[in-house]
């Protein structure tokens, strides 16, 4: 099955908080790509609440629960306790863990497993324990699968940044994708599912599925909020889920 695709509404809701004003819906707009066959949402609620609010998660959690029962919600964030009293509240399919600090403008590398673990594996623990599929941010490096795994995450997420990062500069992508690759290859032979986002578009999307055939989820949000610019969302969803080999 190719890997499935959750819209990060990060950006559109970012564009939102421009203005005292309730549009682009971030709502809407996710009704919008779930209508067009996205598998799911994702969302990362900061502290400061610069791009989706809190107040969007139970109306997100609605729409899916309400018009799309079969989609997942992701909600990725660092563990802070607020953090996780929010995930509790809004009960996601998925819950992904990365290591931002909250004043970063957006995510921009994985856990160190190994020096991390001790305080990961309480936190993955918790949430296992309350139902959620649990996901660790990673950087490509094959080492920490085994270590991601006896954390108790359910899968990793591959940062891809460096990779979306490399678009003028082919050599430098393919160098970038075999290592995410010899990555996913060790998180699998560790028994982790392996998903991917970050800077992936609708050109370097068939090069990672096709490296990473059993990928399971890309959650895509900024290059993906460009491309409906140009091509609305429906028809971005349409682009998009074509890449993946949907």
């Amino acid at each position: 099955m190719p890997a499935k695709l959750s819209v990060n509404l990060n950006a559109i809701a970012l564009l939102r908080n421009r203005r005292d004003l309730p549009w682009p819906s971030v709502t809407g707009l996710g009704r919008v790509a779930l209508a067009a066959g996205a598998h799911g949402l994702t969302v990362h609620p900061r502290p400061d609440e610069r791009h989706t609010r809190h107040a969007d998660l139970p109306q997100l959690r609605a729409l899916i629960d309400d018009e799309f029962p079969r989609a997942e919600f992701n909600i990725e964030g660092y563990p802070t306790e607020d953090f996780l009293e929010l995930v509790e509240k809004n009960q996601p399919e998925q819950v992904t863990l990365v290591p931002d600090d909250p004043a970063q403008a957006t995510s921009d590398h994985g856990w160190n497993f190994a020096e991390q673990a001790d305080f990961l594996e309480p936190i993955v623990r918790r949430l296992k324990k309350g139902g959620f599929r649990v996901s660790l941010f990673s950087d490509p490096d094959p080492a920490g699968a085994t270590v991601a795994r006896d954390i108790g995450a359910d899968r990793i997420e591959l940062y891809t940044g460096p990779y979306g990062g490399y678009h003028s500069d082919s050599e430098k992508a393919a160098k970038e994708l075999e290592r995410l690759g010899k990555t996913a290859d060790a998180a699998m032979a560790a028994g982790l599912q392996v998903n991917a986002g970050h800077d992936l578009v609708v050109s370097n999307l068939p090069p990672l599925v096709k490296r990473i055939p059993a990928l399971a989820e890309v959650s895509i949000g900024h290059g993906l909020t460009a491309d409906a610019l140009e091509y609305g969302m429906a028809g971005t969803i349409g682009r998009f889920l074509k890449a993946c080999g949907w």
